[in-house]
């Protein structure tokens, strides 16, 4: 069971305000995690807002400035539109940046300073700022000002020489991995140096580089050629242990993937199938015998598999204590029992009708993640968020004639 927070918790992050200056992914990826934590994330985007919302994949959701990419990763955010170019709109985020405590961008490293909004300048008006910059290759180094997106970093960290099969080639992993997992660590590390403010009352800069991020993600392999000279490879879907029962086999009329990895696992999963003979088989009487033979052992499993279908064959290998799953679609799966019962997708009302959407990938028992809101639309709380810091109705009505906001 999943713990059940206390009635009337208060999120970890409630009444912290956040910045954010993020677009596509990695960056608004980082901030969505504070504002599902109950972090108060003020979007700011150009007017019209940030070009992922007219995302070409869901045209009719991408024509109202919606689209489901963006939509996915901007709830409990509220929205600001400026126009950087000019020095109104600079002034704007100079005053909302004193009662700020994080600030969030993944622009190239220096475009940031180029609107005098860089870390030097805004820690110098907040000492306790914490700034967040996600870049391809860090504020620092050779590559800093190179165009850094999730394909160029999955090639580049090696992430796609072990992805795919060899006949095939080098494949890139199905979802943009590389911006996902720069976002998580960039959320990581605000969390850290707001901890760390805690004890020393100073902000800091939080450096996120996404090669970085991607090769800490492959720490396993990283060791493998540091320490063995191991060079990775393509495996198809073959487990990294390299076991031959821990691949993806056919079944019926799809797929089945086996995680089978311990001697009691093999035992359970030979005798569900029926063949119990193939335990006393020489070829198969240890892991290296089996990986030896593994063309032997995949033909008498898919065999064994080929009649029955294979949600069939999931439910009884997993009642005989054998890791198995079918191929599932992010379609069926979000309706899947385990998923419901964590409150994984929650909806939200929203003014284009109710929204189900992903949540955070854990629960607290004291103040867990919530979505209180739904993705903003573009600059729909400019005037909320100009009023809060001071400015008069006039002073807000002239920003707009002057294109500032």
């Amino acid at each position: 069971m999943s713990a059940t927070p206390a009635d009337g918790a208060r999120p970890p992050f409630e009444g912290l305000r956040v910045l954010d200056f993020t677009r596509y992914y990695a960056g608004p990826f980082a901030a969505w995690q504070l504002a599902l934590l109950g972090a108060d994330v003020i979007k700011i985007e150009p007017p019209g807002g940030e070009e992922i919302r007219s995302g070409s994949t869901h045209p009719e959701w991408g024509r109202q400035g919606m689209a489901p990419n963006f939509v996915g990763i901007n709830s409990n955010k509220r929205s600001l539109t400026l126009d950087l170019t000019k020095p109104e709109a600079v002034e704007v985020v100079r005053r909302l940046v004193r009662d700020a405590d994080v600030v969030v961008e993944n622009f190239r490293p220096g475009v940031m300073a180029r609107f005098g909004l860089g870390w030097d300048a805004l820690s110098a008006l907040n000492p306790r700022l914490i700034y967040c910059a996600v870049s391809g290759f860090g504020q620092t180094g050779p590559e800093r000002g190179t165009a850094a997106f999730d394909g160029k970093i999955q090639a580049m960290s090696g992430i796609m020489s072990i992805t795919g099969a060899p006949e095939h080639g080098p494949m890139r992993a199905g979802f943009p991995i590389c911006d996902m997992i720069g976002g998580m660590t960039g959320a990581f590390g605000l969390a850290s140096a707001l901890y760390q403010r805690e004890r020393t009352g100073r902000g800091q800069l939080v450096d996120v580089a996404m090669l970085d991020s991607a090769l800490n993600l492959l720490a396993p392999m990283v060791a493998e050629a540091t320490l063995a000279g191991h060079r990775s490879e393509q495996m198809g879907n073959l487990s990294v242990t390299r076991k031959a029962t821990a691949d993806l086999f056919r079944c019926g009329d799809g797929w089945l993937m086996l995680a089978v990895l311990t001697e009691r696992q093999y035992t359970n999963l030979m005798r569900a199938i029926g063949r119990a003979d193939a335990l006393d088989d020489a070829r198969f009487a240890d892991w290296s015998t089996r990986a030896e033979h593994r063309d032997a052992l995949h033909a008498i499993i898919e065999q064994a598999l080929a009649e029955g279908a294979p949600k069939d064959w999931e439910a009884k290998l997993t009642a005989a204590d054998v890791p198995c799953s079918t191929v599932w679609h992010v379609d069926e799966i979000i309706g899947h029992p385990a998923v419901r019962h964590r409150g994984f997708v929650q909806t939200v009302q929203t003014p284009m009708g109710p929204m189900a959407l992903a949540g955070a990938g854990f629960t607290l028992s004291d103040g867990t993640a919530r979505i209180t809101r739904g993705a903003p639309r573009a600059g729909e709380h400019t005037d909320e968020v100009l009023r809060a810091a001071g400015y008069a109705e006039a002073e807000i009505a002239a920003l707009r004639r002057d294109g500032v906001v």
